[in-house]
């Protein structure tokens, strides 16, 4: 039987902890919009239909993604996740089958975490299937309130958790597959009797539990991979993240590099065997470098093409160039294209 998937990325919220005027899903992580991620582990599913919630900063959050082909819902007023999902039920193409929901803000989430996720959901009878992660330091995280089998009960927010609930480690990640018509009805149950006077999305778990259904967990066993940015810091570690998992998809296909942490290379850019990146060295926007090139400490490439044996000094600053095969760049040489 064909069930059909529709996904919802939660993409309208300000962002307050960044401390910044831009939209939280605009802030970049590896060069691009943090949202994008998102999106693009979402297609690997083959969704039926992409739905983006936004709001804050509409117009700027859409025209980001004029490059992908999804579905837009508005949120007026940013009043929860549940509000923000409802919005999308307006918009959605589909009456029966799964959603997925994810947040915006989760750049370093994995095609394959989400497709195993629903392969679960599909696999179960549960209404509900929410991924959880355990933290050392579970504060201003959704607590995961478990009976004695382990079923999920409830998850209560960090402002209305009591002293012993706050002391729970496994803690809500925000991601959730639930079957459609179920989510729909059952969000308009929900009301906003809660410290922050907001439609919880988190209710429909215990509105399900009330009603006699099972909800389902998918532990996640790392918790970076699956958590929001919330602030600068945790920018900065997805960055270092993505860059790492870049270089070592490329060290993995034959490419040396010393101090890879300090290595950046676009995903546009292609770099053949043998060839080697020294300390600091970053290649950006769209290139292709050749088998056995050395590109030493510091040097900047962009959108350029070297040729096999290419040597770059350190230092050197390479732009929109093509060079070939064996050529040498002193160091600290600039070449702008």
């Amino acid at each position: 039987m064909n069930i059909p998937l529709t996904t919802v990325v939660l993409a309208a919220g300000k962002g307050t902890r960044m401390k910044s005027e831009k939209a939280k899903v605009l802030h970049e992580v590896f060069n691009r919009p943090m949202v994008h991620y998102v999106i693009e582990s979402l297609l690997y599913l083959n969704p039926a239909q992409t739905i983006v919630v936004v709001g804050h900063q509409e117009e700027k959050v859409r025209s980001s993604l004029n490059g992908f082909t999804v579905d837009f819902a508005v949120q007026q007023q940013q009043l929860g996740t549940g509000h923000a999902v409802m919005a999308a039920e307006s918009v959605c193409a589909n009456r029966d089958g799964v959603v997925m929901i994810v947040c915006g803000d989760t750049p370093l989430i994995l095609p394959e975490t989400l497709k195993a996720m629903y392969e679960q959901h599909l696999a179960s009878e549960a209404p509900i299937t929410l991924m959880t992660t355990v933290l050392e330091n579970p504060s201003n995280y959704g607590r995961i309130i478990t009976d004695e089998s382990g079923s999920i009960l409830k998850i209560v927010e960090e402002k209305d958790a009591d002293p012993e609930q706050k002391k729970i480690r496994e803690i809500n990640a925000g991601i959730y597959c639930v079957n459609l018509p179920f989510l729909f009805a059952t969000l308009k149950q929900v009301g906003t009797d809660n410290a922050q006077g907001e439609v919880y999305l988190t209710d429909i778990v215990s509105i399900a539990v009330n009603q006699g259904m099972e909800v389902k967990s998918f532990v996640h066993p790392q918790p970076l991979h699956v958590l929001g940015v919330n602030s600068r810091v945790e920018l900065a570690q997805a960055h270092q993240v993505l860059v790492m998992r870049r270089n070592s998809e490329l060290m993995l296909q034959g490419v040396t590099m010393q101090f890879p942490q300090t290595i950046s290379v676009s995903a546009k850019s292609e770099i053949g065997r043998d060839s080697l990146l020294m300390h600091g060295v970053e290649v950006r926007g769209r290139c292709v470098i050749g088998k056995d090139c050395i590109i030493e400490n510091g040097a900047v490439i962009i959108d350029s093409e070297l040729e096999d044996g290419v040597q770059i000094g350190p230092g050197a600053y390479v732009k929109g160039q093509k060079l070939e095969r064996g050529r040498a760049v002193a160091p600290h040489t600039c070449l702008i294209g």
